[in-house]
């Protein structure tokens, strides 16, 4: 595996049909949704920044029996626009924030939390975050494995680490595959206080929690964050830095490393999750691949 590639593969990208085992609302903007059962002996989990399309049935199961098999490719993706609408499922992109294998007493598991936007009480929720804040144990959901956009052939001894509160759940996950004598800093910023989720990390790793102004754009805090440290607050050069959220962020951090700081650019790894402005700011949210670049 080169330095330079940009994402690495699953060993397969079939159909994996799962029910939902439990939901836990985490904060006012975090939904954890337990998934497991079905077909979850087909999931390989990667660990760090493992990521998967999910295909929700808004419009009931029938929508994820009609889903071609190779939805997330251009002509399964063509195939899946002709399930016809009000059946057809919402697809949206999340990251693996934990897997559990199955032990003796139950079966493997997947977490994934999902970001809340608006309401589904008031319908000021968009679609997958409206299906999180409703969704109860048995409901079925389809997901396509996408693998890793942290490559760790780029390093996993030194990190940066920086993103808003879409990129969460892979940067805690980043932090709990990472060996336990990484060093680094990890920026994460959310939209309040109660959004700071703690996370297991190496010790060596100094998590940095930037909480947003009602009035500043998403993104705008962490760049601020990461501009502002001294050189001595950053790893030893090579680091492999990580940057996702809010399209802005990735772009402008690794202008920042790579400019300012000298970074390797061929030790970035940065994806822009969403745009400030879109209807439904989702995380990966039918994002094409070609987005996550390096």
């Amino acid at each position: 595996m080169s330095l330079s590639s940009r994402l690495v593969k699953p060993q397969t990208q079939e159909l994996v049909h799962l029910q939902v085992l439990r939901t836990e609302r985490l904060s006012a903007h975090w939904m954890r949704i337990t998934l497991g059962g079905g077909e979850i002996e087909r999931f390989r989990p990667m660990g760090f920044d493992q990521w998967f399309r999910i295909f929700l049935p808004l419009g009931g199961d029938e929508g994820l029996e009609r889903l071609p098999a190779k939805a997330h490719k251009i002509f399964g993706y063509l195939r899946y626009l002709r399930i016809p609408d009000g059946m057809r499922p919402v697809m949206r992109n999340y990251s693996v924030r934990a897997f559990r294998p199955a032990t003796g007493e139950q079966g493997a598991e997947i977490d994934v939390d999902f970001v809340l936007h608006g309401s589904a009480a008031d319908g000021t929720a968009g679609p997958a975050s409206r299906w999180a804040e409703t969704a109860t144990p048995g409901e079925s959901v389809v997901l396509i494995d996408e693998g890793l956009a942290f490559n760790p052939e780029r390093g996993t001894d030194r990190v940066v680490l920086v993103a808003d509160e879409t990129g969460l759940p892979a940067v805690a996950s980043i932090c709990a595959s990472l060996p336990a004598d990484a060093v680094g800093i990890a920026i994460v910023e959310v939209p309040s206080e109660e959004d700071a989720l703690p996370f297991a990390h190496p010790e060596g790793i100094d998590v940095r929690w930037i909480v947003r102004d009602h009035d500043a754009k998403a993104g705008e805090p962490a760049l601020a964050a990461l501009t502002a440290l001294s050189d001595a607050e950053l790893p030893a050069a090579p680091f492999h830095a990580y940057i996702v959220g809010e399209q802005a962020l990735p772009t402008g951090a690794r202008r920042h490393l790579v400019n300012d700081r000298g970074a390797d650019k061929d030790r970035v790894s940065f994806c822009g999750y969403w745009r400030v402005g879109a209807a439904s700011p989702t995380p990966k949210a039918q994002q094409q691949s070609t987005e996550v670049a390096a």
